[in-house]
């Protein structure tokens, strides 16, 4: 009766424990300080009125260009300053030369992309880039997983792709 007792009381215990581990996975936890990370930096920026793209890209016009808009396999030139939430910076080609690249040919993350292609030509834009659209889970470099970042970037100029 005693033996039954202990087993009882071990196999409580054990689903207990188990429930707890499963309840505190890590995934969660990172998902919710990258949330409340995102909710912040709109809180403190109220004079900003970022558009809420429908998969996650926060998007802001910070001066409206006048020229093309860039599609896929345009090139894009560009300047930039990425930071954190933050506001630390991780990378910029401020005061240097433009990075130039093709759009939408895996080139950038996708939420730098996706918010270049939504610019037009001479303007000036900033981007809140959720982790599912910028490193991901694991991060890239110094960029830790589950990191949101910022980018200020101007299109400096669009040259048409290849079919243009």
């Amino acid at each position: 009766m005693i033996k039954k007792y202990y087993q009882s009381i071990l196999l409580i215990s054990t689903v207990a424990v188990l429930f707890t581990l499963g309840s505190c996975d890590p995934a969660r936890k990172n998902e919710k300080v990258e949330a409340e990370a995102i909710s912040n930096y709109l809180a403190s920026n109220p004079a900003d009125t970022f558009k809420l793209e429908p998969d996650g890209l926060y998007y802001l016009d910070v001066l409206k260009g006048t020229g093309r808009t860039p599609v896929a396999h345009d090139t894009a030139h560009i300047v930039y300053t990425g930071k954190f939430t933050d506001g630390t910076v991780f990378d910029t080609n401020a005061g240097g030369t433009d990075l130039v690249r093709p759009m939408g040919e895996g080139y950038f993350i996708s939420g730098l992309d996706e918010g270049i292609m939504l610019m037009k030509e001479g303007g000036k834009a900033t981007f809140l880039i959720p982790s599912k659209l910028g490193y991901g889970t694991q991060g890239w470099y110094s960029i830790p997983g589950y990191s949101p970042l910022v980018f200020d970037v101007q299109l400096v100029k669009v040259i048409p792709g290849p079919s243009k």
